[in-house]
């Protein structure tokens, strides 16, 4: 376990490392006096024949003392086996008796081989114990027979037993809670605590999974020598961390304060909890139906460099090591198919796969945002990465945040844990916003300057826009998230501390906000979004119905009170595109991920040329449709990119594309063949979609605003359900941003006029949520 934070320099370090090897050697002394003393009582009155304890008697540690990991207020569990000797009693009665009057907490059983087996496949506690079973005097061939005989039932039972062990360990998980996210935790019982590296060890018996590797073993060390120090600090067998204890056995470690125990502590659990969550992962597999375990290996893609196999995202066989999008793109495919990235593909990528520069290229971002827009799917990748190292490479200012601890009731989780939930609760508040991804940014930024000396808005602004710059969002977006950050606590202490009637009120939120002059009203937007997901992240404590009613009324009286905001006006072509226009009165130009198209304009051309490009597996990130008013062209122009795999041959696209403008291709029944082709898989759940009809937006077309989820072929469907209303797009301004799309459509009528009936305006939003559902 690596262990990155300030114990105060070099000597502090070398100082807490001297106090841990004390621990271990009191640990290991102890254990051989023990041994020694219990061999002694097992050996004591010798008669005229063998010594008592010869040929047919065993004594046998199971639990902490077998592992030689024996705490000061630690058990000692003992198992005297034995071959069916007359007088065992009066032989166990001499090992007992002292061990009660020394005052050392005993548990123990008297067993035949026989009976230990029954016992270990009725009781998993006891079948736990004697899976670590250690001789410590007497026959060591009855010993050996012991726990092979225990080990060959293990095995043979697996499937039941590991089921078995899963659901007590959920129970416990359920009733102890996580262990890296507690003011005060159990470091035994707790989630990521010792009882479950013991448990991995047990999978590991039974051949399932790999045993615990060195950074489990680091840590499940880390989190011993801390139990030791809290019972010699205690002197009692104390397993929770209780705050008035974790100053002494910080020092007692050598370490600096509580903070430093509390993050080192954290580290270690999560790294214990990630390891058995890969270890659970191969008992889900191995306990499934043989049937259905026993079915060919399918690899399918579930994005571009990533697909699934058995249950796992994988690396694609082509996959570019040296794309610097690479990582993110494959977390964000994982997240969004609701799958867990395979150990080995994140240790693949960790040692070998390009990361962004210092200016991030926009697929890095779009990755990103799509990662964190995957919601709470999205915490278990992010884990994945961070657990590998890679989080800290691709945003350095996160070291700070790392394991830090909150030292109140009302936050659930370490600052860095709580940016990731925050990050992962606005995924589900996309749809209320007009700029989805810098709602998830700057969730996963707002308390970033918690790390840093000051106060952490003021401090965490400044990092938010050296951060955005980083992630290579143009300077206007940068201001936002640089504001969002600093005012990300303006909505819930305003609303909760002040008159919302007194116009003082709202004249702080707009005077706020001014700092992004002509964004105003989106900030705004994003603040009460980003209050809700900080608020829902933190606790139940510090959010509820009624601070969530004072947030919205207070953020909606703020809005009204500012002006613009309205979506863009529809773009118009400029002189390049218009020379596309040839003497047939039609052009294609394929360049990149650029695809532009100057056709005479006529109802479905855009979303008929979305079509083609849905069928080359082309995912689109941004489409204008423009219409000159002097003339009867209309200009397509596309940004996309490929679903997974290499691009498209751009001969091919573009005869496609001349296919569908002379009315030559039948794009609707490709689709439709491929649709039917594709076995779909739920994949992360999103937020339903949102159609709203602009008012006054535009005096000549009316304006269709779309927020859903992307999917292939998304575009195509929207157009397919303007077009059956009768409607014409005269222009249309269209975004994907990370995995969510923000759409804009400017349409008319057969007689080129905007939309006035109320009936009819139903009817367009109507058919629009059909077909995105």
């Amino acid at each position: 376990m690596a262990v990155a934070y300030d114990t105060g320099g070099g000597s502090a370090a070398r100082t807490a490392s001297q106090a841990r090897a004390a621990l271990a050697a009191a640990r290991a002394s102890r254990s051989a006096e023990l041994d020694r003393w219990l061999a002694d009582l097992l050996t004591a009155g010798r008669g005229p024949g063998r010594p008592a304890g010869a040929g047919d008697v065993a004594l046998v540690a199971v639990g902490s003392h077998a592992r030689r990991e024996l705490t000061p207020g630690g058990d000692l569990d003992l198992v005297l086996v034995h071959r069916g000797r007359s007088g065992i009693a009066e032989v166990a009665d001499r090992i007992w008796y002292p061990v009660w009057d020394s005052g050392v907490r005993l548990d123990h059983s008297v067993r035949t081989v026989r009976e230990a087996r029954e016992v270990a496949r009725a009781d998993m506690k006891a079948a736990l114990g004697l899976l670590s079973a250690r001789r410590i005097a007497g026959d060591q061939a009855l010993a050996d027979e012991l726990r092979a005989a225990v080990l060959a039932d293990w095995r043979a039972d697996a499937r039941r037993r590991l089921a078995e062990l899963a659901e007590m360990s959920r129970e416990r998980w359920e009733k102890q809670g996580e262990l890296a996210f507690l003011l005060e935790p159990d470091l035994k019982d707790a989630h990521g605590g010792l009882r479950d590296v013991h448990v991995m060890q047990a999978v590991a018996a039974s051949w399932v999974a790999s045993a615990p590797d060195a950074r489990v073993r680091a840590a499940h060390d880390l989190l011993l020598d801390v139990r030791h120090a809290l019972h010699d600090a205690t002197g009692r067998a104390a397993d929770r961390l209780v705050l008035q204890e974790q100053e002494s056995v910080a020092h007692a470690l050598g370490l600096m304060d509580g903070d430093v125990l509390m993050r080192l502590t954290a580290e270690a659990a999560r790294t214990v909890t990630h390891a058995g969550d890969q270890s659970w992962r191969r008992v889900e597999r191995f306990c499934r139906p043989r049937r259905a375990a026993s079915r060919a290996v399918e690899r399918r893609p579930v994005g571009d460099g990533a697909v699934e196999q058995e249950g796992e995202v994988v690396l694609a066989r082509g996959a570019d090591l040296d794309d610097p999008s690479l990582v993110l793109r494959v977390a964000a495919a994982a997240a969004q198919a609701d799958l867990p990235l395979a150990p080995a593909t994140v240790e693949r990528l960790a040692g070998h796969a390009a990361l962004p520069g210092p200016r991030w290229p926009a697929g890095a971002r779009d990755a990103l945002v799509a990662l964190l827009g995957a919601g709470p799917p999205a915490i278990g990748v992010w884990e994945a990465l961070d657990q590998a190292g890679l989080i800290v490479r691709l945003l350095p200012d996160w070291e700070r945040v790392r394991n830090r601890p909150q030292r109140n009731p009302f936050h659930r989780f370490t600052v860095d844990r709580h940016l990731v939930e925050a990050a992962a609760g606005a995924a589900a508040l996309t749809r209320e916003v007009a700029r989805p991804d810098l709602l998830l940014v700057g969730a996963l930024l707002h308390d970033i300057g918690k790390g840093w000396p000051g106060d952490h808005s003021t401090v965490g602004a400044a990092v938010a826009r050296d951060l955005g710059t980083r992630l290579g969002f143009p300077p206007g977006d940068v201001a936002v998230l640089e504001a969002l950050v600093r005012h990300h606590l303006l909505l819930p202490e305003t609303a909760t501390r002040r008159d919302l009637d007194d116009p003082v009120t709202v004249a702080t939120v707009t005077a706020a906000v001014a700092d992004v002059p002509g964004r105003e009203r989106e900030l705004v937007e994003l603040l009460a979004a980003l209050a809700a997901a900080d608020g829902q992240a933190t606790g139940p404590a510090a959010w509820g119905g009624w601070k969530a009613r004072q947030v919205t009324e207070l953020a909606r009286r703020a809005t009204a009170a500012l002006a613009g905001g309205t979506p863009p006006p529809p773009p118009l072509p400029d002189s390049e595109h218009l020379s596309l226009a040839r003497y047939d009165g039609a052009a294609v130009r394929v360049a990149g991920p650029r695809v532009t198209i100057a056709a005479p304009d006529r109802p479905g051309l855009l979303w008929r040329a979305a079509g083609v490009l849905a069928l080359h597996r082309l995912a689109v990130k941004t489409a204008r449709s423009m219409t000159a008013q002097e003339t009867p062209t209309a200009v397509l122009d596309f940004t996309a990119v490929p679903e997974y795999g290499t691009p498209p041959d751009p001969a091919a696209l573009e005869a496609d594309l001349r296919l569908m403008l002379a009315d030559r291709l039948d794009v609707a029944a490709r689709l439709d063949r491929r649709a039917r082709s594709v076995r779909p898989r739920p994949g992360a759940p999103a937020p339903p979609p949102r159609v709203t009809i602009v008012d006054d937006a535009s005096h000549t077309a009316t304006v269709v605003e779309v927020r859903a989820h992307d999917r292939p072929g998304l575009l195509w469907r929207i157009g397919q359900a303007l077009g059956s209303c009768g409607l014409q797009v005269r222009g249309a301004q269209v975004d994907t941003l990370g995995a969510e799309v923000v759409d804009v459509f400017y349409v008319v009528d057969a007689e080129g006029a905007p939309l006035t009936d109320p009936g009819a305006l139903a009817e367009v939003r109507r058919e629009v949520l059909a077909a995105l559902a």
